[in-house]
């Protein structure tokens, strides 16, 4: 009989990394045949959807993720824009653009400045976006938000963010301040190569990360993300697994939070990093594959970080939600200043592009989740 563990780092704390590991390799083609022909997988088949001994089913696996996605979503695609509030950040990390070792520009948007954003993204027609902040608590912290998301709020039918690890009741704080939602990514789950790229700050807590999304659902937030970058710790794999089943967990013990999944890779930034273990194309279709066979009602996210041609192809597959003409600098939308970039996009097309793409494809671009007259 499986334990009942009171947290997720309880859990985790008994997965065993190089256990796991040999697990995904050791997994045999039978393994991935049961996997795909059962109605509802459990973690170890996902492990075997998630192994290499996959690879060959790659066809069978798009399938049968294209019939769920279908089932579940028809043939809606959401559209989300990422808005930049801040690049100043109180982090050493070696992957991020904005890590406070960097020597650039930093920016923090003004209420003038976040109105003339909000403008600019109103006239590309979008209802619904990403805030997202460096980590910084003293000056782009609570009372920055109670001060700016209310301004911002006004403006959108629906907005999400991606925000340092914050307590329960600053949580609750956000909710009413108009967030429905909270995206946080533990970057890897092997605490020791955590440990490695996060060299200053607060983030170097890796516990108290790995915490988080219990104290968004404890919170009340109506949308919990969750992710890994692939390519930071020299197993994505492995990371990957882990990533299902902190999920799974989550699913099991929070389940009136909606939960989503996004699948990063690392790409060029300023003092930027060489991945440690590299994903190509075909395995992160792959991974996107297995996700959605195993967690069929998850919201799937594909951002611009990856190419058109891998986008226009696999978001009619599995993917519900996108990005599409996003700016990842600080005032980038009515003033873009490239030298303030977290990351550069892959994907630069216009949302109009990328919405006649998926159009030609039969599927419908929604720009809005909800209307503000509906509540939340």
């Amino acid at each position: 009989m499986k334990q009942n563990y009171p947290r997720f780092i309880d859990y985790w704390a008994t997965l065993d990394w190089t256990d796991i590991s040999l697990s995904l390799r050791s997994q045999t083609k039978q393994d991935v045949e049961s996997a795909l022909f059962s109605e509802k997988p459990n973690l170890s088949q996902f492990m075997a959807l998630l192994s290499p001994a996959a690879e060959p089913y790659l066809e069978q696996m798009a399938q049968k993720a294209q019939q769920l996605t279908r089932q579940r979503f028809g043939n809606i695609v959401s559209f989300y824009l990422p808005l930049y509030l801040s690049n100043l950040c109180s982090n050493d990390c070696t992957y991020c653009g904005f890590s406070m070792s960097n020597k650039i520009k930093r920016k923090i948007l003004n209420a003038e400045e976040i109105e003339a954003e909000c403008q600019a993204i109103k006239q590309l027609g979008y209802e619904h976006l990403l805030l997202v902040t460096g980590e910084h608590q003293p000056k782009v912290g609570m009372n920055y938000f109670r001060e700016m998301l209310p301004k911002i709020r006004q403006h959108f039918s629906s907005l999400l963010m991606e925000v340092q690890p914050l307590d329960q009741q600053e949580y609750e704080e956000l909710r009413h301040l108009g967030i429905d939602g909270v995206l946080v990514y533990q970057e890897t789950y092997n605490s020791s190569q955590y440990a490695k790229h996060h060299l200053r700050g607060k983030k170097q807590d890796f516990l108290y990360r790995l915490d988080t999304q219990e104290r968004l659902a404890k919170s009340g937030m109506d949308k919990i993300g969750l992710g890994a970058l692939l390519g930071l710790s020299d197993d994505w794999r492995t990371d990957l697994y882990f990533l299902a089943e902190h999920l799974n967990y989550l699913q099991r013990h929070y389940w009136k939070s909606r939960y989503s999944i996004s699948f990063p890779r690392l790409r060029p930034c300023t003092g930027g990093m060489e991945p440690a273990s590299v994903m190509n194309d075909k395995q992160l279709l792959q991974v996107i594959c297995a996700f959605r066979i195993f967690f069929p009602e998850i919201e799937l996210s594909l951002s611009t970080r990856e190419s058109p041609t891998f986008r226009d192809n696999v978001v009619p597959i599995a993917i519900n939600t996108i990005s599409a003409g996003s700016k990842t600098q600080p005032g980038g939308y009515a003033n873009p200043k490239p030298e303030l970039d977290q990351f550069s996009p892959y994907d630069e097309r216009s949302p109009m592009e990328i919405q006649n793409v998926l159009i030609e494809k039969g599927l419908q671009p929604v720009w809005k989740d909800w209307d503000r007259y509906l509540g939340r």
